[in-house]
């Protein structure tokens, strides 16, 4: 790394902590007021909050990071073009992209980091949040408990497969008293019933299974009804985790537009492979969601792209230009996203012009205003 990159780097990490540490501490604090009287309800201690917010950290970072990042470079920047350390840097030879180089490097590995976040670790955080909000209301379940799901219908469209199951376990993906209905390709229709099923070596195993064949122009079934102790099926393509993506989207379909029905990209995936030809309102939110998604991290690399040409001619003005730049765009950049996802999701712009929207915009203006410094 050269010298130039360390001291460009060293100048813009320090306001992006503060930034960044700030902006954490605000956030929590407007939560916290807000939850507050939620929190007493709940029971919970002083130990209990402390925990509960150690574990919200994950997603309230989500929602700050992209804004320090925007604020902490126009600091930095702002701050160079003050004392024309910028003007000197570019008369050494040192080109406009050359000189954003250490910036950009920070917007990706902030934006794979907000990824990695968003999809792995605010799942696993956002359950035990739960649990630490149930823990001091009795009788409350156990752990184990919260995770069996009672009369479930899960539809593979794909293979034309319907599932009635009695009680569904999301961790173990073991199921209790269950039927299964689907139709082979010579338009047999079957049926199974077991008390119990597991899913070990990639395939599900029946337990004290009853199957029954229907034939193709009548209700009677044929003579071919037998009764099995175990019964493996490799044929049925349905998993475990397709199932809990199922479950997920389910549950979020019914909230549509708030920031809780936020789906990590493999449940909507897993979803879409086995829903090939959803209704088309429910195709056009998953389908701008899912580019939501993909597009919501990248946002770090965005406001590298937006920040750098407008603080690098600022010359004398003041630091603090930087607040009030950093206030106007994170409130257009909100204003776009909104507007994007809602027509996106009612289907009047394709799904990925939804779920892009800002970035587009925004990416396309630092571009432009790039080229055009001076």
């Amino acid at each position: 790394m050269r010298r130039l990159d360390r001291y460009l780097l060293g100048e813009f990490l320090i306001p992006l902590g503060f930034c960044l540490g700030g902006f954490l501490v605000f956030w929590i604090a407007f939560d916290l007021f807000g939850e507050l009287h939620h929190l007493q309800d709940k029971k919970l201690h002083g130990l209990d909050v402390a925990e509960l917010y150690v574990f919200k950290t994950p997603e309230f970072l989500i929602l700050v990071l992209p804004v320090a990042l925007l604020l902490g470079l126009l600091y930095a920047l702002t701050n160079h073009a003050r004392h024309n350390e910028i003007t000197a840097i570019r008369a050494a030879g040192v080109s406009l992209w050359r000189l954003c180089l250490p910036y950009m490097a920070v917007g990706v590995m902030a934006s794979l980091a907000l990824f990695a976040l968003e999809e792995f670790g605010v799942p696993r955080t956002s359950a035990i949040v739960e649990e630490i909000l149930q823990r001091r209301v009795g009788p409350s379940l156990s752990p184990e408990q919260r995770q069996w799901v009672r009369n479930l219908d899960f539809q593979n469209a794909r293979d034309d497969r319907y599932w009635h199951i009695g009680t569904y376990n999301q961790q173990s993906g073991e199921m209790r008293n269950l039927m299964v209905k689907w139709s082979s390709a010579d338009g047999t229709r079957w049926q199974l019933f077991a008390e119990r099923a597991a899913f070990t070596n990639g395939c599900w195993t029946f337990f004290k299974a009853r199957e029954f064949r229907f034939g193709m122009e009548t209700n009677t079934t044929s003579s071919s009804h037998r009764q099995i102790a175990a019964l493996i099926m490799p044929s049925f393509s349905e998993t475990p985790r397709m199932i809990k993506s199922e479950i997920l989207v389910a549950d979020r379909l019914s909230l549509r537009n708030t920031r809780q029905a936020d789906i990590p990209v493999s449940e909507i995936l897993n979803y879409e492979s086995l829903h090939p030809n959803p209704d088309p309102g429910v195709r056009a939110w998953l389908s701008t969601k899912l580019h939501g998604r993909l597009a919501g991290p990248w946002t770090c690399l965005v406001v590298v792209l937006i920040a750098v040409p407008f603080a690098v001619p600022s010359g004398r003005r003041n630091v603090f230009v930087g607040v009030a730049a950093s206030i106007f765009i994170c409130f257009t950049f909100f204003i776009l996203q909104q507007v994007g996802f809602a027509f996106g999701s009612a289907g009047y712009v394709p799904a990925w012009v939804g779920g892009w929207l800002p970035n587009l915009i925004f990416a396309a203006t630092g571009l432009v205003l790039m080229a055009r410094v001076r």
